[in-house]
């Protein structure tokens, strides 16, 4: 199945909309042009404040995640790998061309919209009950936009199964099976009486393709334990690959506010033979940005880190065999795996946009303007301990980053980023609703109740970008209101200061958050 990439992205229509950086390059003093860009070139726009030093950018349209940051634009050959790269992210796999047998999303894009997270099937309905419930999940779209990971009540694997369950695949073979979604609401009311709701997902495995074991009987509902993972934002990746480990590590072991009932750690997983610090995921299990892994468990391409199909020994491998696919080479060269993480690594970060003085916002019955009310959103933030797991600073080590084969990325090293988290991992609780946000799957160090606290950069731009607000690691939440009102756990302090805030108070936090 080997690829032939012949199709790239056209990126001169929406770098038309780039604002260009304020930019104070002393070239003659450089002997080499990569060497001439330093945080002191940055300066931010009037309204702005920069999220990731000189990878910021100040977009606020849809491609707001998925543009370039200036290191790349202005260094021919950085800006040729991201190219390429960004067309292997966003090209369409075919069966001639990689995909399947089975898979969960034909392309990077397909799930990472604009480099954001495209709306996921759990919100997508797709039939309904005999009562009148409305059902939702996998559909026959070619794609889900989610990861369903199913296991034993004991932690192991279903055998004839992985960790993930492909609800897709090519014309002629068998999905592993297909996810249900029946969403569960309760109401809420905050002191000051305005009312809320919480949706929960009950998740239902239908059509498996083969029963368990040897013997072949039916998988049984009460030994199943299943989580639904939607696309991540690729927000500050090459940040995030670049930053201090050290900082996160002194950071966890000065994480303990009792006060609040804060005490984050580290996630350290064992990654090509290397144990190391995990960053990236929703349970920091990765060590990396997860592209080898991506094109193999997602899309079914093979490569060298995996060069084994995902159905390896199933039924769907000889499917497959009789509609044409060859498994005689690997998909997807190390090469073009280290573009499309090159892409990862260079996009920029949206610029944290202050608000305007003209615009008038109404607040406490008095009007003020839309940059005072982000600002008092901010005390807010402040005010209710959100940055004790948010944490609004961090820095990259000197060095930068480094791809999966080897290639370095100075430009990323010595940046004062903005991220707004730890990235450590904190209980997130698990009374809510009776189940909270413990999913009951462990990942590294990471118990089911634990999750890394989500970077928030970017986060006000989602709804531009792809058009939805969808939130938490299922989009059980459907805005940010509801994402903060999900904090059980080390977040239950938090929220319940949120809580007890005046309304205006509440709104001009969640202004604050959109506002990043």
């Amino acid at each position: 199945m080997y690829r032939n990439y012949s199709h790239y992205r056209n990126y001169i229509g929406h770098k038309g909309y780039r604002c260009v950086l304020l930019l104070a390059l002393l070239l003659g003093a450089c002997d080499r042009e990569d060497e001439c860009f330093t945080a002191a070139d940055f300066d931010a726009h009037e309204g702005y404040a920069l999220s990731a030093g000189t990878a910021t950018v100040f977009i606020n349209s849809s491609f707001a995640y998925d543009t370039e940051a200036d290191w790349v634009e202005n260094i021919k050959a950085n800006s040729r790998r991201f190219i390429n790269g960004d067309g292997l992210y966003d090209n369409a796999l075919t069966q001639s061309a990689g995909l399947g047998p089975v898979y969960a999303g034909y392309s990077c894009g397909s799930c990472h919209r604009n480099a954001g997270r495209t709306k996921p099937a759990l919100w997508t309905q797709t039939g309904t009950d005999a009562d009148g419930t409305p059902v939702y999940g996998s559909g026959a779209y070619g794609f889900s936009a989610m990861l369903v990971y199913v296991t034993r009540k004991n932690g192991a694997f279903f055998q004839n199964y992985g960790r993930v369950l492909h609800d897709q695949s090519i014309y002629g073979v068998t999905a592993e099976g297909k996810l249900e979604c029946r969403w569960h609401e309760a109401q809420f009311t905050f002191p000051d009486g305005e009312p809320y709701s919480l949706a929960y997902p009950e998740y239902t495995i239908t059509d498996w393709y083969k029963g368990y074991g040897e013997s072949g009987e039916p998988i049984n509902p009460d030994e199943l334990f299943c989580t639904v993972r939607i696309p991540l934002r690729h927000v500050g990746m090459g940040q995030m690959m670049a930053i201090d480990r050290n900082e996160i590590e002194q950071l966890a072991a000065k994480s303990n506010y009792p006060e609040y009932g804060i005490s984050g750690r580290c996630n350290y997983v064992t990654e090509r033979g290397i144990r190391q610090l995990g960053l990236s995921g929703n349970k920091a299990q990765h060590a990396d940005l997860t592209v080898e892994l991506g094109f193999s468990s997602d899309m079914g391409a093979t490569n060298s880190r995996y060069p084994e199909e995902i159905c390896e020994g199933q039924s769907q491998m000889q499917e497959g065999s009789m509609m044409g696919l060859l498994y005689d080479r690997l998909d997807v060269s190390t090469e073009d795996m280290e573009d499309v993480d090159f892409y990862l690594h260079g996009l920029g970060v949206p610029a944290r946009r202050l608000g305007s003085t003209k615009q008038p916002a109404a607040y406490k019955g008095r009007t003020i303007n839309e940059r005072e009310l982000i600002s008092i959103g901010e005390e807010m933030f402040y005010k209710a301990g959100c940055h004790l797991c948010h944490a609004t600073t961090l820095h990259t080590r000197p060095r930068g980053a480094t791809l999966l084969n080897g290639t370095e990325l100075p430009w990323l090293g010595g940046q004062t980023i903005h991220p707004y988290s730890d990235f450590l991992l904190h209980d997130m609780g698990s009374e809510l609703m009776g189940v909270g946000l413990n999913d009951n799957y462990v990942s590294g160090l990471a118990r089911g109740n634990e999750w890394r606290t989500t970077p928030l950069w970017g986060i006000g731009l989602q709804e531009k970008v792809n058009a939805h607000t969808f939130f938490l690691h299922d989009g059980r939440a459907r805005n940010l209101k509801e994402a903060i009102l999900w904090h059980g756990g080390e977040g239950e302090a938090s929220k319940n200061i949120f809580t007890k805030m005046e309304k205006d108070d509440r709104e001009a936090l969640v202004k604050f958050l959109e506002s990043l």
